[in-house]
């Protein structure tokens, strides 16, 4: 696909201004703010539109990354041809780690963006880091053997019920290799799971269609629990980062887009500028991945491709 195809792409016919989901973002961001320093133990309530936000996106993305990379093992026939783009897709994702990783050090170093801060971590809510601190005592001690085990799930129904995502990988992709292999047999089943994952990515259509409020419970927490003073308190370090992610993106990225399709990477993001804005409201994800992986299916990325994108911490 050439650089002017993305303008053309059949997303969706013109909406007015009002409709349109990144508009809705932008005006509940400012809403949440203005909620926040109005009325801040209001907008401390509103926390429970994020979390039910982000619970109806958990709730889908398992058995979406299930169907996706089953069906993208299944369909793509050639099992080599699935093992070469793995292994394109796992050398590019270390190389593009340890770019970032370089970049993030070094603004770091250079600026030193928490220094002065004087926060003191007894207001600071434990449970945010609880997950990671719960994934690093799981991994403190424990050898390659022991984090390989954890990639095999006890049952394929517990990986779902837990939403762990690389167990759940795991099992699709044992799942899909399958399927392939037995082939002409396993049509039914392939077909089956395609439509199911149609029916996956229609409702979760319908739960974006919600994203608004779950942005505007996360944005009137933040400010209504830590208030505006907090937030100046952090402009040198939200520059910073936004600095470092601008030039990781633009430069870095970009390159490689441009080298690798010739796409221009500014239209490449106002395409998706949607799911950025609700990332950048949520701090998560989770909550527009699927929405992702469909439009750029609409831009030519085959299936099976999928089946390694899922680069998870």
């Amino acid at each position: 696909m050439s650089s002017t195809e993305i303008d053309s792409l059949p997303l969706s016919a013109p909406t007015p201004l009002y409709k349109s989901l990144f508009f809705q973002v932008v005006v509940v961001l400012l809403l949440g703010i203005v909620l926040g320093m109005a009325v801040p133990d209001f907008a401390i309530t509103l926390k429970i539109l994020s979390d039910g936000f982000l619970k109806l996106i958990q709730m889908i993305v398992a058995p979406i990354v299930f169907c996706v990379v089953v069906h993208g093992i299944a369909g793509a026939g050639d099992l080599r041809k699935v093992g070469r783009v793995g292994l394109k897709a796992l050398i590019y994702f270390e190389v593009m780690t340890t770019i970032a990783l370089v970049v993030g050090l070094l603004l770091a170093f250079v600026f030193a963006p928490g220094h002065g801060m004087n926060i003191n971590p007894a207001t600071l809510d434990p449970k945010a880091l609880g997950n990671y601190a719960e994934h690093a005592k799981n991994l403190q001690g424990a050898g390659v053997g022991s984090f390989i085990m954890n990639i095999v799930p006890t049952t394929s129904v517990d990986a779902l019920a837990r939403n762990d995502i690389l167990q759940v990988l795991f099992f699709a992709v044992l799942f899909g290799v399958a399927l392939a292999l037995i082939d002409e047999p396993a049509k039914q089943v392939t077909s089956l799971i395609e439509v199911v994952s149609k029916v996956l990515f229609k409702m979760m259509g319908l739960i974006v269609r919600v994203a608004p409020l779950g942005v505007l419970g996360a944005i009137a927490y933040t400010v209504g629990r830590y208030g505006v003073g907090s937030l100046k308190q952090l402009v040198s370090l939200v520059c910073i980062f936004y600095i470092c992610v601008v030039l990781f993106v633009l430069v870095v990225l970009g390159g490689v887009l441009r080298i690798v399709t010739g796409l221009s990477i500014l239209k490449f993001l106002n395409y998706l500028r949607e799911e950025l804005m609700i990332v950048l409201a949520t701090a998560s994800s989770d909550a527009v991945l699927p929405q992702i992986m469909r439009k750029l299916t609409r831009m030519g990325v085959r299936d099976s491709v999928w089946v390694w994108s899922f680069q998870r911490d």
